[in-house]
């Protein structure tokens, strides 16, 4: 019991210099549906798995895991979706102010960094708690040009060329590690997304129901971010031979 004390306030650190609220949050994104960013020579595959609470719930007007935060940024969420909201409404204030200020799109680091700022706010001041939410952002800049990154509740954040959050990250970054090559096309990432989520889900087959798969690519020198539509993802799971068949009619 005497360890108990050091997660009462999210300011305590344990003796082993450890925020236990932050850990608390990280744990609670191990737990949600996974999502995977693969940065490609074309552009970036983000692919996620979407988990439907009940069969009448109508998913077609809004994205589970997927959501826009610029024309030329996106991310993909693993966690607690409240606490993403709010931060992706922040993200998009801040990226619409500095178009206002500066009169162009603001750099996707610069983004990243100010949504870090506010995560890593809410572990510094006691009454609150860390949101528990990771962001996996793909966009494209001229200074840097197509990116991938991710962000963790302490406010941490890294580039990556690939990389998994949310249920079974380890075993997707295993994956990620031994098939990843800096020369894939759109289309080779599109595959390794697929092979990621097939081990990380469990699953043998999987269906367009359960999937999000969105793309970050330049078509006619402008960013174009295009999200799979059923049809699309059928396609890519027949090819990738683990489309699961079809429920027989009553």
């Amino acid at each position: 019991m005497a360890g108990r004390r050091y997660d009462a306030r999210t300011t305590t650190f344990s003796p082993e210099g450890r925020l236990f609220q932050v850990e608390y949050a990280m744990e609670a994104i191990g737990n949600a549906g996974a999502a995977v960013g693969v940065l490609s020579t074309e552009g970036v595959v983000l692919a996620a798995e979407k988990k439907t609470a009940s069969k009448l719930l109508d998913t077609g007007k809004r994205s589970e895991k997927m959501y826009k935060i610029d024309s030329h940024i996106m991310c993909a969420v693993a966690g607690i979706t409240a606490d993403a909201n709010i931060l992706i409404n922040q993200a998009r204030l801040a990226a619409q102010r500095y178009s206002f200020a500066y009169q162009e799109p603001i750099p996707v680091e610069h983004l990243l960094q100010l949504i870090c700022d506010t995560k890593q706010t809410y572990t510094q001041f006691g009454g609150l708690r860390p949101f528990g939410v990771s962001f996996l952002f793909a966009g494209w800049d001229c200074h840097y040009g197509f990116q991938l990154y991710q962000s963790d509740p302490s406010g941490n954040y890294g580039g990556w060329k690939a990389t998994s959050i949310g249920a079974n990250a380890s075993a997707a970054s295993s994956i990620l590690k031994s098939d990843y090559t800096e020369k894939m096309n759109l289309n080779d990432a599109l595959s390794l997304a697929i092979k990621v989520l097939t081990k990380t889900m469990d699953s043998a087959t999987l269906s367009a129901d359960k999937l999000e798969i969105s793309t970050v690519c330049q078509k006619d020198g402008r960013v174009i971010h295009h999200q799979l539509s059923d049809k699309e993802l059928e396609a890519l799971l027949k090819t990738a031979g683990v489309l699961a068949p079809p429920k027989p009619e009553a």
